[in-house]
């Protein structure tokens, strides 16, 4: 199981820090995506993280705002979003699988959480 937190509401140019933390099985070995989904939009991947080497992905209109992190010992992955913009309002999903990371993720899922809700808005 994978639950997602740290969703809200902040202003433009806030900051939060989603966690993704993984219950019933070790996240060491997974390969560990964040996916989001705007009303009327489909959903996409924002950034991804291998298991073997920790390369991170991010989609371009994140980089430089967005951080992917994995603290193995705490079984967690987090999403640190800088500089938020009314354009990353969405649900946010975490999901853990098995792949690697090259200028894109390429990962089959097998687990996801429930999402999390980020609003920016003044």
């Amino acid at each position: 199981q994978l639950v997602e937190s740290g969703g809200g509401l902040v202003q433009p140019g806030g900051s939060l820090r989603l966690s993704c933390a993984a219950s019933g099985f070790t996240l060491d070995y997974y390969a560990i995506g964040w996916f989001r989904q705007a009303p009327g939009k489909e959903r996409e991947e924002v950034s991804c993280i291998s298991g073997s080497d920790g390369k991170p992905y991010y989609l371009d209109s994140v980089k430089g705002r967005f951080t992917i992190s994995r603290d193995n010992a705490k079984n967690t992955v987090y999403l640190q979003m800088n500089n938020l913009k009314p354009e990353d309002t969405a649900v946010y999903y975490c999901a853990a699988g098995q792949g690697t990371v090259q200028d894109m993720c390429l990962i089959m899922y097998d687990y996801w959480g429930q999402g999390t809700q980020v609003t920016v808005s003044s």
